[in-house]
């Protein structure tokens, strides 16, 4: 006779280990201030002083570190010079024509080009990668920008984009290729690539100020590291899941290894990686104001100087036009990236109609620029502004409704976000490290326990506990206040078509728009504070808790929801037991995001008076600290892994549980 096997009963129920654990925690809360004061406030004698070394390292390979033949000091400036000259002959090409001379001596010997022309040209491409829709939108994006009186500013920023761009594609697939061929190079990166995409990027401009001077050099290296870790990511994954089938035929037909890779591997990865450089793209467009702290000029100048002036309208209209270029890249990188290409036979012309006309285009611009100074140069009298409408605006706002905002303000301070501060300054740092090594333990093991529990352990011992603490005081409730707003929107928006429509333009024009024009409105609207950080933090991070709720709810299996329906579910049950619980993991991928969107703009909330880790960063770029900087950017990545980890770990739990994809594997 077969054994029956009957599955053991548990002596203890699931949650009594958080119950245990939450006792213990609340016992030291209450009783341990006086038995133990170290598991509240980490001993400044024993604080590990990592900013220290962080700096004594970056002076020592600044000044004595060698490779034999040349120093670093060399080795820098020789990739400084190596990225500055595409750098000017794009910038000479589209703004300032190419000079003889230095300074305000330099004479223009060749005019840049038209703006007749570079409209035409990108349209060319639209039409070449998309077809005719494709060139009206690229070339009515360019138009905009020209109208509203941003031209100049845009090429600045386009140069540095078409510099940066193919640097960060090169590097990503580089590093993305080494990382599919090798597995122990794969493990050695990916912490570094985790970094890269944590850390502050105020952080790391210190040091690259150091090692690569002012200008806009250093700022298109700043935007390659703030860029190129998506694409080797992209890399890597696009390789390893080209079908098995097509490298066996490449094995058999005998190709080489460089055969393989270059004529194989990589072409049948193409749609992937284009991908990757489409992020590239728009990674680089959203450091174009971050860059322009050091030197890079442009829209970004234009949007953080009016942020200085409390300019709304200026500052509103330079971040339009940040967008306007934003979508003419994305959707030629889409469609570039989707483009069937088809070979034509005959001459030179013939096979290359497009790139005939875009030079034919350029020669007869740049004749007619020579006798006709409009076409050579936007007119100023044809710009238009609405910059002083959006001011106005405002200022209207702010004259007729100032007593009923300050209500508002007061009241989520003082009900809201004070107790909630002190609350978290209060919790024990040794208590609060147990429990993130008991929910990385439960969640996936004891390797994300040690994780999670080790980092929060190092932010302590590095003195930055408090500060962090009020780092995530902010994120925390921001956060919970976007996905409040986020969830029913995208619930609404997932059951309605044309609504999901206007609300997706809506999300992508506001992760399009730069983070320092959130940052505007809140200010002259709240003035200076944790609120307005809350405000600022809000807008920029609902986006991605509607985009994700909205692709988990379109996810479900209709034929669950008819079953429920068959079933006689009413339509708030169908909602509440089925979509959901099903679209769960989605919506906790979504919180995931919201919190490192959340975890990016606080940083730039620096400028607006909190006193938080990037209050920390950036009070180190302003006295040129790097040490500083980077073990304040570093605590804020720890708290970055420490959520996404969790989080992460958390939706492959209920995908497993749900029987869904992968986590059920």
């Amino acid at each position: 006779m077969a054994e029956v096997s009957v599955p053991s009963s548990r002596i203890w129920p699931r949650w009594s280990g958080w119950a245990l654990a939450l006792g213990v925690f609340v016992l030291i809360w209450v009783a341990g201030k006086d038995l133990a004061p170290w598991a509240f406030d980490w001993p400044k004698a024993q604080t590990v002083p990592v900013a220290r070394w962080i700096s004594a390292f970056t002076k020592w390979l600044l000044n004595e570190a060698t490779f034999g033949l040349f120093t670093f000091a060399e080795l820098t400036r020789f990739i400084a010079a190596v990225i500055d000259f595409p750098y000017r002959v794009v910038l000479s090409l589209l703004s300032t024509g190419f000079l003889k001379g230095q300074g305000s001596g330099a004479v223009q010997v060749l005019p840049p080009l038209s703006w007749i022309a570079v409209i035409a040209v990108f349209a060319i491409m639209g039409a070449w990668a998309g077809g005719r829709r494709l060139a009206l939108l690229v070339a009515a994006c360019f138009i905009f920008i020209a109208v509203f009186g941003q031209w100049q500013s845009a090429m600045v920023t386009l140069a540095s984009i078409l510099v940066a761009v193919p640097l960060g594609v090169a590097g990503g697939l580089f590093l993305g290729i080494l990382a599919w061929r090798s597995r122990l190079f794969e493990r050695a990166i990916r912490p570094v690539l985790d970094l890269m995409q944590t850390i502050p990027v105020f952080a790391y401009l210190v040091p690259i100020l150091f090692l690569f001077g002012f200008g806009p050099t250093a700022a298109v290296v700043a935007t390659l590291i703030y860029a190129m870790p998506p694409m080797t990511r992209v890399t890597q994954l696009a390789l390893a899941r080209v079908p098995r089938e097509l490298s066996d035929l490449g094995h058999m037909v005998g190709c080489t290894p460089r055969q393989m890779l270059w004529r194989v591997m990589v072409p049948s990865a193409r749609d992937a990686l284009m991908v990757g450089v489409n992020q590239v793209i728009m990674l680089s467009l959203n450091m174009v104001i971050i860059a322009s702290m050091i030197g890079a000029g442009g829209l970004g100048f234009d949007v953080l100087a009016a942020l200085r002036r409390l300019d709304f309208g200026a500052g509103l209209e330079a971040g339009f036009a940040i967008v306007a270029l934003a979508i003419a890249l994305d959707r030629l990188s889409h469609a570039v990236a989707t483009r069937q290409g088809r070979v034509i036979g005959g001459r030179m012309v013939a096979r290359h109609p497009y790139l005939a006309a875009a030079l034919a285009t350029v020669l007869i611009a740049g004749a007619l620029g020579l006798a006709a100074p409009s076409v050579q140069t936007y007119p100023a009298a044809w710009e238009l502004s609405t910059g002083t409408f959006w001011s106005r605006v405002v200022e209207w706002i702010n004259v007729n409704f100032f007593d009923f905002l300050e209500a508002i303000k007061n009241a989520v301070l003082l009900n809201l976000l004070v107790p909630f501060k002190r609350f978290l300054l209060g919790l024990p740092w040794a208590g609060v490290a147990g429990l993130l090594a008991l929910a990385g333990w439960r969640l996936g093991g004891w390797r994300l326990a040690g994780l999670t529990g080790a980092l929060a352990v190092l932010i302590a011992v590095a003195g930055l506990w408090e500060k962090a603490m009020i780092t995530v005081y902010l994120c925390g409730i921001s956060t919970v206040i976007a996905m409040l707003i986020g969830l029913p929107i995208g619930i609404l928006a997932a059951e309605r078509d044309r609504l999901w429509t206007v609300v997706r333009v809506v999300i992508d024009t506001l992760q399009t728009l730069p983070s320092f024009v959130y940052l505007m409105p809140a200010v002259m609207l709240f003035r200076v504070g944790d609120f307005t950080a809350m405000i600022a933090v809000v807008a920029f991070a609902v986006a991605p808790a509607i985009r994700y709720t909205v692709l988990g709810l379109r996810g479900v299996d209709p034929r669950l929801i008819e079953a429920g329906r068959a079933m006689g579910c009413t339509d708030r049950q169908i909602l509440t037991r089925i979509r959901l619980r099903l679209a769960l993991p989605e919506i906790l991928l979504g919180l995931n995001q919201t919190i490192m969107f959340a975890l990016s703009m606080l940083v730039i909330t620096a400028l607006v008076g909190t006193r938080d880790l990037g209050q920390e960063v950036y009070i180190a770029l302003t006295k040129a600290d790097p040490g500083r900087g980077l073990a304040a950017g570093l605590a804020v990545a720890f708290i970055a892994i420490i959520a996404d980890r969790l989080i992460h770990a958390g939706a492959r739990a209920a995908r497993a549980r749900l029987g869904l994809g992968e986590g059920a594997a």
